[in-house]
C-alpha cells in the first residue's frame, strides 16, 4: 500500500479536473450520510482522502474521525476541519488508540483494492474491535475480477456527462494514460474479489456480511459489502 499512498500524497492526475474531485467526494459523502445511524453515532472513515464534505457528515453525527495514510492529505484535512469539535483527523497508526467498541459506523470506500492481504486482514480485525454490538462496517467500491479499466472509463465518462466536465473527462484520460498511475496500476495491480471470496474473508474476521443493494460512489459495476461484528 505504500506506493499507491506515496502517489496519493503527490501531485497526482486521479481527477481530471477540480469539478470532478468535488463531484465525486460529495457523492461519497451523500453515500455516507445514508448509513449514519444516529445523530449520537461516533463514525469512522477510514483512508478517506480528501473528504471535501465531511463537514456534511459530522453534522449528522456526534464525532467524525477521519483516518488517513497520506502525511500531506493528512495535513490539508487538518488545516480545512481543525477548527470543527466534532472532526477528528488520525493516522492509520493512531486508531490503534480507540477504546474497544467505540464506534458506530465505520467506512471504507474504495480502500482494499489497493491493501495487500494481510492489511486488509489487519483493517478487519480493527474494525472488528472498535464496532459496536450492532455497529456496521460498510466495505464498499469493491473491484470485481471481471470489470476491467474500461468499465471504470465507462462509469466515469457517464459522471462527466451528467455533471458537465466532459472535456476535462477526455483530457483528463489521455493524461492518466501517460501518468504514474498507470504504470503504477500495471506493475502492482489491484486487488480485485468476487462476492463469495470477499464474504469468505469478512466471515473470517468475525463479521456477519451482505451485498449491499448499490455500490457507495458512482461506478454501479463495483461491490459494497454491509458487515456487523458476529456476537
Amino acid at each position: 500500500m505504500d506506493d499507491w499512498i506515496d502517489y496519493y500524497d503527490s501531485t497526482h492526475t486521479i481527477y481530471v479536473s477540480k469539478l470532478h474531485r468535488d463531484v465525486h467526494f460529495r457523492v461519497i459523502a451523500n453515500d455516507i450520510l445514508a448509513y449514519v445511524p444516529s445523530p449520537e453515532a461516533v463514525v469512522l472513515d477510514y483512508s478517506c482522502g480528501e473528504a471535501l464534505f465531511a463537514a456534511q457528515v459530522a453534522a449528522a453525527c456526534q464525532k467524525l474521525v477521519l483516518a488517513e495514510p497520506a502525511p500531506g492529505v493528512r495535513g490539508r484535512l487538518t488545516a480545512r476541519f481543525g477548527p470543527n469539535p466534532k472532526i477528528v483527523v488520525r493516522s492509520l497508526d493512531e486508531l490503534a488508540q480507540l477504546p474497544d467498541q467505540s464506534t458506530d459506523l465505520a467506512v471504507m470506500i474504495s480502500v482494499a483494492q489497493y491493501m495487500t492481504a494481510a492489511e486488509l486482514e489487519g483493517a478487519f480485525a480493527l474494525m472488528r474491535r472498535i464496532l459496536k454490538p450492532g455497529g456496521r462496517l460498510v466495505l464498499g467500491d469493491i473491484l470485481r475480477p471481471e470489470v476491467g479499466a474500461a468499465t471504470d472509463v465507462m462509469a466515469l465518462l457517464k459522471l462527466a456527462v451528467k455533471n458537465g466536465f466532459l472535456t476535462d473527462a477526455l483530457w483528463g484520460l489521455a493524461r492518466t494514460a501517460l501518468s504514474d498511475y498507470w504504470q503504477l496500476r500495471q506493475s502492482i495491480g489491484l486487488q480485485r474479489y468476487s462476492e463469495a471470496d470477499m464474504l469468505a474473508r469478512l466471515k473470517t474476521a468475525g463479521f456477519e456480511a451482505k451485498l449491499a443493494p448499490k455500490n457507495v460512489g458512482y461506478n454501479p459495476a463495483r461491490m459494497t459489502f454491509l458487515a456487523t461484528p458476529r456476537s
